[in-house]
């Protein structure tokens, strides 16, 4: 495979220090990677979007200054060992084990990235405790109703034939790196021509590491037929949610109508970004969560709820793309200098 594009966070990247380990979970081997101080007091666990691996969590854990960072990779992805069944209870059995083997405790902050964000809430949902959910590009709606059923149509089609070619034309199928390209432009908003180059070259690398055919097909159908929605009247802890303005996947509207059903949200929408900020706006994503772990309960010690209840209601009132611009535009400069 040819040389690596270099990250437009390198430096960042370079100084932040990173261990990767491994454990058993119910019998199967999870792979993870813990970003930043091994010391810190602040310890954040992160999970990645359907067909990634911790490779694409690792900008916004780098720029996490100071806390601790767990990114595993998801069974069947990655280098973790695959689930016997890729299903929703399943992937939450496998997060509270996880959890659980590596000790963590409630003052863990818990973080997704779109499938992962279903997979957080699912679990959070299910009992896992934790002082603050965090949600970046969260599955706020059904996929396979509304403007996107369509889109969902076509790549349950896809997937489809991948599981009923033979197996060696499948899998071509499922890591052609045309329609893996495709779908990267698809979702790449940026026009910064160095910052493309380097998302195109992280989905050509990670993009189709997945361990076997069964595990993609069912983690697919798993993501189009569950979203965080399904789980918010049994989220009782803070939550907030990292959206963007042009997320062809879930749109402001709906994240909006998700924040109002949570007892406890927050909604940042990001400006002039789709469905990758964890790609090309990690600074203001990053800012965000640090920002909202110094007010979450158990933060300080008496600090206030009441800007939560105010900045839920700002979030349902406010248009589109207005929810986040002071944080996100003030940290574009320094994202892009990293």
């Amino acid at each position: 495979m040819r040389p690596p594009v270099l990250s437009p966070y390198q430096s960042l990247m370079a100084a932040t220090p990173v261990v990767h380990r491994a454990v058993q979970v119910d019998g199967r081997r999870t792979h993870y990677w813990v970003y930043g101080p091994e010391d810190a007091t602040r310890t954040v666990l992160a999970v990645h979007g359907f067909r990634g691996d911790h490779h694409g969590l690792e900008t916004i854990a780098a720029h996490l200054q100071g806390v601790r960072v767990i990114v595993p990779d998801l069974p069947g992805f990655g280098v973790s060992d695959p689930l016997p069944t890729s299903d929703i209870d399943s992937y939450v059995g496998w997060l509270t084990g996880f959890h659980a083997a590596l000790g963590l405790g409630a003052d863990t902050v818990v973080l997704g990235h779109s499938f992962g964000s279903i997979v957080v809430a699912a679990t959070v949902a299910a009992g896992l405790r934790t002082r603050l959910l965090v949600l970046v590009n969260p599955i706020a709606a059904p996929a396979l109703q509304g403007p996107r059923a369509i889109a969902t149509g076509a790549a349950i089609g896809y997937y489809r034939a991948g599981a009923l070619l033979p197996k060696p034309l499948g899998l071509a199928l499922l890591r052609d790196p045309v329609i893996v390209r495709v779908m990267s432009i698809a979702m790449l908003k940026s026009h910064d021509r160095e910052l493309r180059r380097w998302v195109h070259d992280q989905h050509d690398r990670y993009f189709s590491a997945f361990s076997d055919r069964r595990s993609v097909l069912e983690a697919f159908r798993t993501s189009v037929t569950h979203d965080v929605a399904e789980y918010a009247a049994r989220i009782n802890v803070p939550v907030l949610m990292i959206a963007a303005e042009h997320d062809d996947i879930t749109a402001v509207p709906e994240q909006r109508a998700l924040a109002a059903r949570l007892a406890d949200a927050e909604l940042v929408v990001v400006p002039d970004v789709g469905h990758l900020v964890h790609y090309e706006t990690p600074a203001a994503a990053a800012s965000a969560v640090l920002r909202r772990m110094d007010d979450a309960p158990g933060a300080r010690p008496g600090a206030p709820r009441g800007a939560w209840a105010r900045s839920k209601r700002a979030a349902a009132a406010a248009p589109d793309g207005a929810d986040a611009g002071r944080a996100s535009r003030s940290d574009r400069g320094a994202e892009r200098a990293s």
